[in-house]
């Protein structure tokens, strides 16, 4: 979009998440009018500023989004927590019933070993795969974020060169 060609609100459309208002700031950029003999390229100030104000109002989203799916992986975690107890209790309790009878103590031992494992092996999976699953989220929300980061920066760092001042140069803007 070039300055000479601005949108119309009805043209613009609103860009879905943090992704695609990244995507619009790119796609902004790329179709942008180049200048003539020059990297330097005229683009629509208000249309990429409008588009920034939309990350910001993004970005408190998707961090309680995230907040979420680490309460959610916190809830699956004390859940299995709590399960993995009760198969322990329900474990110590066939154990100690089965200790009153001698032939039939050392099997009752060896199953309990067997059930006291095979319940602490379920939760140490299932505490995994939440810890797993939010890390991918959070690594894809920081990926998102690192974009988003030297996006800005190199506009900035354009509209700098651009103005002959460096980030502190700020009275053309």
């Amino acid at each position: 979009m070039t300055a000479s060609d601005p949108q119309t609100e009805s043209d613009r459309t609103q860009p879905e998440g943090l992704t695609g208002i990244l995507d619009a700031l790119a796609a902004a950029i790329t179709q942008a009018r180049a200048m003539p003999m020059s990297s330097s390229v005229l683009v629509n100030r208000a249309e990429l500023l409008d588009l920034v104000d939309q990350a910001r109002d993004v970005l408190p989203t998707q961090l309680s989004r995230a907040d979420e799916l680490l309460a959610a992986a916190d809830a699956a975690r004390v859940a299995a927590q709590g399960e993995a107890d009760a198969i322990i209790a329900a474990a110590h309790q066939r154990a100690a019933e089965l200790v009153e009878v001698d032939a039939v103590t050392e099997a009752a031992r060896g199953r309990a070993a067997e059930i006291v494992a095979e319940a602490e092996g379920v939760a140490e999976g299932l505490r995994r795969d939440a810890d797993d699953y939010c890390d991918r989220r959070l690594a894809d929300f920081e990926v998102d974020l690192e974009r988003l980061l030297t996006q800005v920066g190199a506009g900035r760092a354009k509209l700098a060169a651009r103005l002959g001042g460096g980030p502190e140069d700020r009275s053309g803007l």
